[in-house]
């Protein structure tokens, strides 16, 4: 992967020009003053992206030499399908992310404002470095584990979370200064390059203060934010002080058009600014207003790049690893793909496998359990705590039910996309039992890719759910009895059944492709500030 560096005026460097896809000028005429998106003839509308994870890692190897590694994650999928859609003809896209690594602060500083050109992101790329201490308040303090666990209702309640000196600390000495430093560098994009009415599309609970932030200093600006993650019903905000709420939902509403991938999370996010700051909503609408601004909360799901998917299940080494599947893998099939992460419910689903073996004994010896978890924000001690019960559940149901060489679960604790590639061609029953989930594109991986007529075990608080669900075998993500039983069907559901069910669940996928999704954003925001 190649990296080089892009002018201020869009010429690039002495180094070699790679994946310039932002088009010509020639490309950029247009013979109406105005295109509709507010960009004069000749100009195209600066779109600024703002994520925290970045598409890519920059890292060193071991004779030192500096190499670029794409990261993982949703988020990163979903934005790598969506943005080679965009029309550079209308629009000239730049990516704001924050550096994750120690090189990739190195790059950072090497780059000032200037963005990059790295092969295989589709748009000019810059690293964002804040300062160390407060980027950890931030991260690993407040985003997580805070926001995070309240958008997917993770806490007790009765014990956690205690909001404490490092808690505030956090907020105010973590997230506000991160948010301002993203705000300012997004106020340097769109003074760059001095257009009318440039759109910013802010991405998830990272940078919720971002848009409030932008809102004062271009007024013109259309102003989108999407969020990942599922909005959970007012009352869960209660957990942060007023003040801290306030701001985040205040934040929020600096936008024009604030995205979720359900209906029931839109009206989530209205209901909470009716009920925590009294203001006026309307649910016919689906808007929030503030004096003399209308914001809207749209719905549409995200799906994946089929085409893009089918060819990197078809390169090397996935092939290889299919057929170790196939030789080591018994008559039945059971796939999870999960980061550690304890939104993901992996534990109960392993106690739901392991009532499923008791329930029926005959199975035993007869399935293979293939999980694969990626370590999850091991820096957060509550991400450290479920990996090791991860493991010790596992450990003990190997131990309970195993013999004969039979491992009823075979857990990998490693990133390893290619494997996962080949276990979606070969589950007969893929497990997504998510505690809550904004979306989850495993489900829709698996769906894209099963060629064993393989049946979707799905959550009910998973957001892929509202799509999916007809064509799945929904379980209460609480219900282990439930769950066992959703397994025990999805083996012995006879064939003609499975092949239309996942028939019909991969046509709705391939129906709402990473085009249509983002077509559907600018074209809320269009309707919604025209």
């Amino acid at each position: 992967m190649r990296v080089s560096r892009v002018g201020r005026s869009g010429e690039m460097g002495n180094t070699t020009v790679v994946n310039d896809g932002r088009g010509s000028q020639g490309e950029a005429a247009h013979e109406a003053a105005d295109d509709g998106h507010g960009a004069a003839r000749g100009e195209r509308v600066p779109l600024v992206v703002v994520s925290h994870r970045g598409p890519v890692r920059f890292d060193r190897d071991a004779g030192g030499t500096r190499r670029v590694e794409r990261s993982g994650g949703g988020l990163v999928t979903a934005l790598l399908a969506t943005l080679p859609t965009l029309d550079r003809s209308r629009f000239d896209p730049i990516w704001l992310c924050a550096a994750a690594t120690d090189e990739d602060r190195a790059v950072a500083a090497e780059q000032g404002t200037e963005p990059i050109e790295v092969d295989g992101v589709p748009c000019p790329l810059r690293l964002l470095a804040p300062d160390p201490e407060e980027h950890e308040r931030f991260y690993a303090s407040f985003s997580n584990p805070m926001l995070w666990f309240i958008q997917h209702e993770l806490w007790g309640l009765a014990t956690e979370p205690v909001i404490g000196r490092a808690e505030h600390d956090a907020y105010r000495h973590g997230y506000v200064p991160v948010n301002q430093h993203f705000a300012d560098a997004v106020h340097t994009e769109i003074e760059r390059r001095g257009a009318r009415r440039p759109v910013v599309m802010v991405h998830d609970y990272h940078f919720y203060l971002v848009p409030g932030l932008l809102r004062s200093l271009h007024p013109d600006a259309r102003l989108h934010t999407f969020v990942h993650v599922p909005w959970p019903q007012a009352d869960a905000w209660r957990v942060l002080p007023a003040e801290v709420r306030g701001a985040l939902l205040h934040g929020l509403l600096g936008n024009d058009v604030v995205g979720f991938h359900t209906h029931r999370y839109a009206r989530n996010f209205l209901l909470s600014c009716q009920e925590l700051l009294d203001m006026p909503i309307d649910l016919r609408d689906m808007v929030a207003r503030l004096g003399d601004r209308e914001i809207a909360a749209t719905w549409s799901p995200l799906s994946v790049d089929l085409t893009r998917l089918e060819e990197e299940a078809s390169r090397s080494p996935v092939p290889k690893r299919r057929r170790e599947i196939v030789e080591s893998r018994r008559e039945h099939l059971l796939v999870r793909v999960d980061r550690s992460d304890p939104s993901k419910n992996i534990v109960r689903g392993f106690l739901a496998y392991d009532l499923l073996l008791e329930r029926h004994p005959e199975l035993r010896g007869r399935v293979t359990f293939l999980a694969l978890i990626p370590p999850s924000r091991q820096d957060v001690p509550q991400y450290a705590r479920y990996l090791l019960e991860i493991r010790e559940t596992a450990d003990a149901i190997n131990e309970r039910h195993g013999r004969d060489g039979w491992e009823p679960i075979d857990l990998r604790i490693e990133e390893n996309f290619p494997l996962a590639l080949a276990a979606y061609q070969e589950y007969d029953a893929l497990l997504v039992n998510s505690v809550a989930d904004g979306l989850n594109l495993v489900a829709k991986e698996g769906v894209a890719l099963n060629e064993r007529d393989g049946m979707l075990v799905l959550s009910e608080n998973a957001g892929a759910y509202e799509e999916l669900g007809a064509f799945s075998l929904a379980v209460n993500p609480f219900d282990i009895v439930q769950q066992a039983d959703a397994l025990h069907e999805a083996i012995i559901t006879e064939p003609r059944r499975r092949r239309g069910l996942l028939t019909t669940a991969r046509q709705v996928v391939e129906h709402n492709d990473p085009a249509r999704w983002l077509d559907l954003q600018l074209e809320a925001l269009e309707r919604h500030t025209s």
